[in-house]
């Protein structure tokens, strides 16, 4: 069989050409709308309409927090076009409409009218985010531009597919600043996500200031130096960390709900927990001396389950965390507490008296499962903590090992069955496997190109293939809450990399929350990219061209036609 390779340039006329043919039969409007998530119901109707210098009236029944959404919306045509909005005339009218849902939305615009209607804060965001991208990218910057200021005309009624539509930050092995986060969370704004997973802590720095716990960030907060690439036994000396006062999480936790984000806090316990282990070494089976670690991988050490200390701490410090967030659901963490690498490994909860007598006094029998009994024992008592202050928690999949407590959610993350598992059990789950949405995966095969990560293999199209529900047991969907991607930083140092990292990654991960099956194109979402990326430019955001042939952060242009073939072959890489 002969085999043919085509290059980049080659790809992407076919691309176009699809496209053509794919939008031939549509209207014009059809062709240029390029809206991230596609909305669910769109009604493409004759004419434009201009918004330059438009009316806008708002409804004075809205509530506070959906007035000021829309004067974000307002201040930036106003800033864009460089024209005022009038008090009456033709225009915006933004009213409120009781019968529709929480996060649904409805737009009409036809005969020089823009109207607009929600019940909700989440509505008139989402209807704002639509028509600004409906709009020149200009109108994501922050100066005047010279543009065609028109609204297609059409009729849209969206919703989303699933209520929670999570992206999760790993601000523990590096560390984002305040703004840096507020970034990430406009992006997530205008792609109409709604839940800001943060992993706060970690075995290389712990993040939030915990004022009954001082030294969790006087020592937690900062390790000696980071492993250099690869070479895990490095270390290039350089003192790292960061944390954020209570302050400023509240800071973070309000400018998010403004924009219809809920931030969900995790601290990952009992594993994961060697920079609070170097702060209160007592904590731990050995009694230390621990230190912050400058590595990655998974450490042995962990929190003492035999220790009642521990108990009061833990309780303590998720406390002043349900203090500063007012999330309905708390991130216990759970992974990992045993490496699943090092099968016959030995760990200090199987050589600890206290962890011992605490599997006696529990009736746990010795065993290759007795550590995972211990562990749900853990995560049961933190469980019963949690929801006696109202909340529930969510952990990553390895707390259904053994027997889990009714009420917990479950976060599928080692590929679908985690959830897949929870869901039959009749444990709410939401999905983000590592085989579709780990964004520290490598975009494209030359990794000679690309920055320096962790492995794996994660590109766009790859990304958008995912469909949440496929495996899941009839009758149990519902118990799929949503979606999430994850983003680990180890090996992402910067700002710059980390958003290269993210999108348009991100962009794909939105039209699997947000889009009915139905609704999911990959040409027609492709087709729409390059008004994303000029509303990433826009905004000043960095993003990767992966998809578009030009690879790493400085876009170095992929292998030719004989140098992919060759590639391929020496690498038995079957695309």
């Amino acid at each position: 069989m002969e085999l043919f390779f085509i290059d980049h340039n080659m790809k992407r006329l076919l691309l176009i050409l699809t496209s053509v043919a794919m939008l031939a039969s549509c209207s014009k409007k059809a062709e240029t709308f390029s809206v991230i998530p596609m909305p669910n119901d769109v009604t493409f109707l004759r004419g434009a309409v201009s918004v330059k210098g438009a009316a806008v009236e708002i409804d004075p029944s809205i509530d506070k927090e959906s007035r000021a959404a829309v004067g974000r919306f307002v201040q930036a045509l106003e800033t864009a076009t460089g024209v005022k909005t009038k008090a009456d005339g033709d225009g915006f009218d933004f009213k409120l409409n009781p019968n529709l849902g929480p996060e649904q939305y409805y737009i009409e615009i036809e005969d020089n009218d823009i109207k607009v209607e929600a019940s909700a804060l989440n509505g008139f965001v989402y209807a704002c985010e639509t028509l600004k991208q409906m709009l020149p990218a200009a109108i994501y910057g922050n100066k005047k531009a010279k543009a065609d200021w028109v609204l297609p005309c059409v009729k849209i009624f969206d919703e989303p597919r699933f209520d929670y539509r999570g992206m999760h930050l790993d601000c523990s092995r590096h560390f984002w600043t305040i703004e840096e986060t507020k970034r990430y969370i406009d992006v997530m704004t205008a792609y109409k996500l709604n839940t800001l997973h943060w992993h706060l802590t970690d075995d290389q720095g712990w993040r939030i200031e915990i004022k009954s716990y001082p030294r969790l960030t006087e020592v937690g907060a900062w390790r000696d130096g980071t492993c250099i690439g690869n070479d895990l036994d490095s270390n290039d000396g350089i003192r790292y960390g960061g944390f954020y006062t209570q302050a400023q999480l509240r800071e973070v936790i309000a400018y998010a709900a403004e924009r219809g984000i809920t931030v969900i806090p995790e601290v990952d316990l009992p594993g994961h927990m060697v920079a609070a282990l170097a702060a209160y070494p007592e904590l731990g089976c050995t009694g230390g001396p621990y230190k912050v670690w400058g590595r990655w991988g998974i450490a042995p050490d962990i929190l003492c389950a035999g220790n009642e200390e521990v108990f009061d701490f833990l309780e303590g410090v998720l406390s002043e965390v349900m203090d500063i967030f007012p999330s309905e659901y708390i991130h216990i963490g759970g992974d990992e507490c045993f490496d699943p690498w090092k099968k016959d490994a030995v760990y200090p909860w199987d050589l600890c008296p206290k962890c011992a007598a605490r599997m006696r006094q529990l009736g746990i029998k010795q065993g290759p499962e007795a550590k995972h009994s211990l562990q749900n024992y853990v995560t049961a008592r933190v469980q019963k903590f949690v929801n006696s202050k109202g909340r529930k928690i969510i952990g990553w999949d390895e707390i259904l090992e053994g027997e889990l407590a009714e009420g917990a959610t479950v976060m599928s993350w080692r590929g679908i069955e985690g959830g897949i598992k929870a869901a039959a059990k009749g444990f709410d789950a939401i999905m983000t496997p590592y085989t579709f949405l780990y964004f520290d995966y490598f975009q494209s095969r030359e990794r000679d190109k690309e920055p320096v990560g962790i492995g794996g293999y994660l590109p766009l199209e790859n990304v958008y293939s995912y469909e949440p529900l496929d495996g899941i047991t009839p009758g149990a969907e519902d118990h799929i809450l949503g979606v999430q991607a994850n983003l680990w930083t180890e090996y992402i140092p910067s700002n710059e990399h980390l958003e290269y990292m993210l999108l348009p990654r991100m962009c794909a991960l939105s039209e699997i929350q947000w889009c009915n099956r139905d609704k999911k194109n990959y040409t027609r979402f492709d087709a729409s990219l390059g008004h994303t990326f000029e509303i990433l430019d826009a905004m000043g955001v960095n993003y990767s061209l992966d998809c578009r042939g030009l690879i790493g952060l400085d876009r170095k242009p992929a292998r030719n036609a004989a140098e992919l073939a060759d590639y391929m072959e020496k690498n038995k890489v079957n695309w």
